[in-house]
C-alpha cells in the first residue's frame, strides 16, 4: 500500500534497495506512500481499453508535497547550495539544533521492535532513502531530514517511534549502508532541525512538481505549521515531475465505482491547494455528482499525486473540464537565492520536550504516515 505521508523518489533506488524492499510495498509514498520513489519510471501511457470518451489526466509530482521535495534537493545540490540551505528552504523559519547519539529511536521490523541508537538507525535510512550517487549536500540534507524524523515520530504510541518502511521512512539496516551515504550522516552527527527550539517535524517525498504543499491541505485534519507551507522547487527534475495519463471513460466509471450516479460524465474540481494540488472535487454523472476529496481520486485512479488538470478527449478534439478553483496550471517558478543557512543551537532540547506532530504522525484513519525517500 502506498504511504500517504511517505512516498520515494522513483527510479532512485538503489540495486541494494530494490533488492531489499519487499517490506516496502509499492507506495510507488508516502510517502512516499509507497517504496522508495523507485517506481518513478513506470509508464504513464496507459491506453484506454475501449473508444468513445477518454479522460485525460495532465499531473505533476510523485508523493504528498509536504516539506523536503527529494528530486528537488538533488538540484539544489547541483546548483551548489548547502545541506542546510536546503533545509531552509524547504522548512521555512527553522534553526539547526542537536540531539544525543545516545537517544534511542524503536523501530517496528516485521513484528519485532529494535531499539537502535540515532545515528545507527539513521545510516539505515538515507541509503534507502535516497541514492548514495547522489550530492554530499543532498544526502546529509535528508540525513537531517531524516534523524528529526525520528525524533518527532510516535507512530506506535508508547510500543514503537516508526515503522521501517514507508508508514513512516524506508530502514534496511546495515546492509543497505555505503561508504557516502554512512559519511552525510557523520558529518551532521546529532544534527536536527527546529522551530522556535523544538524539534520540528520534517516530512519529505520525491517529487514536488515545481511547488510544494502546505500542511494542513494535504493531510486530512492537520493544522497549519509554519515551517511546513508551500514553497516553489525551482530545481525539481523528475521523472515523474510532469506525466500524463488516459482512463476510457469505463475505465474511470470502474476505478470510481460508487461515486458515479449514472453513466460517467467526468471530473470537476472544486478547490485546490496553494499549488495546485487537488483538495476536493465532484465526480459527474447523468444523473447527478459526487463530491470527494484529492486523495480519494488520487488513490482510486492510480495517480502520482493530486496535483492534477483533467480533460475529456471525444472525437479528436481535448476539452479542460470545468474548474471552480480558477487556478490554472502555474508557470515555472523563478530562480531563487539560497537561503541564509539556519543557525545552530547549542544543545537539543530535553526528551521530554519533543514534539509529536500536529494532527498525528499519520493522516486521519489511515494508518499510514512518514516522510519520503529518494532511493
Amino acid at each position: 500500500m502506498r504511504s500517504r505521508y511517505h512516498r520515494t523518489p522513483s527510479p532512485l533506488r538503489s540495486t541494494v534497495f530494490a533488492a531489499l524492499c519487499t517490506v516496502v510495498g509499492s507506495f510507488s509514498l508516502i510517502l512516499i506512500a509507497g517504496g522508495s520513489a523507485a517506481s518513478a519510471a513506470k509508464a504513464k501511457a496507459k491506453q484506454p481499453a475501449s473508444s468513445g470518451k477518454t479522460l485525460v489526466i495532465e499531473g505533476a509530482g510523485d508523493g504528498h508535497g509536504v516539506g523536503m521535495s527529494q528530486w528537488g534537493a538533488l538540484g539544489y545540490a547541483e546548483h551548489g547550495w548547502s545541506a542546510n540551505a536546503i533545509l531552509a528552504h524547504y522548512y521555512a523559519g527553522t534553526a539547526i539544533g542537536h540531539v544525543s547519539k545516545q537517544h534511542i529511536v524503536k523501530v517496528l521490523v516485521g513484528s519485532h521492535v529494535e531499539k537502535l541508537p540515532i545515528e545507527t538507525y539513521v545510516k539505515g535510512v538515507v541509503a534507502a532513502e535516497m541514492p548514495s550517487s547522489w550530492p554530499t549536500a543532498a544526502l546529509e540534507a535528508q540525513a537531517i531530514a531524516s534523524r528529526t524524523y525520528a525524533l518527532t515520530s510516535d507512530a506506535g504510541g508508547s510500543r514503537f517511534d516508526v515503522y521501517a518502511d514507508t508508514r513512516s521512512q524506508v530502514y534496511l539496516g546495515k546492509a543497505a549502508e555505503t561508504p557516502r551515504s554512512n559519511a552525510a550522516v557523520k558529518a551532521t552527527e546529532g544534527e536536527i532541525v527546529t522551530y522556535e527550539g523544538q524539534p520540528a517535524i520534517t516530512f519529505f517525498f520525491a517529487s514536488s512538481g515545481g511547488m510544494t504543499e502546505s500542511v494542513q491541505n494535504a493531510f486530512a485534519g492537520s493544522l497549519p505549521e509554519p515551517w511546513l507551507k508551500a514553497v516553489s522547487d525551482k530545481y525539481e527534475s523528475g521523472p515523474l515531475q510532469h506525466w500524463t495519463i488516459s482512463r476510457s471513460f469505463s475505465e474511470a466509471a470502474s476505478e470510481l465505482n460508487g461515486l458515479v450516479r449514472g453513466s460517467f460524465a467526468g471530473i470537476e474540481v472544486i478547490k485546490r491547494g496553494v499549488s495546485p494540488r487537488v483538495l476536493s472535487a465532484y465526480v459527474l454523472g447523468s444523473k447527478g455528482r459526487t463530491e470527494v476529496s484529492g486523495a480519494e481520486l488520487e488513490a482510486r485512479l492510480g495517480l502520482d499525486s493530486t496535483w492534477d488538470y483533467f480533460s475529456v478527449l471525444a472525437g479528436g478534439k481535448q476539452k479542460r473540464e470545468p474548474d471552480l478553483s480558477g487556478k490554472q496550471q502555474p508557470a515555472q517558478p523563478l530562480a531563487e537565492e539560497p537561503p541564509v543557512a539556519p543557525a545552530a543551537t547549542p544543545e537539543a532540547p530535553p526528551a521530554e520536550e519533543v514534539i509529536a506532530p500536529s494532527g498525528g504522525t499519520t493522516p486521519a484513519g489511515s494508518g499510514e504516515g512518514g516522510g519520503v525517500s529518494a532511493p
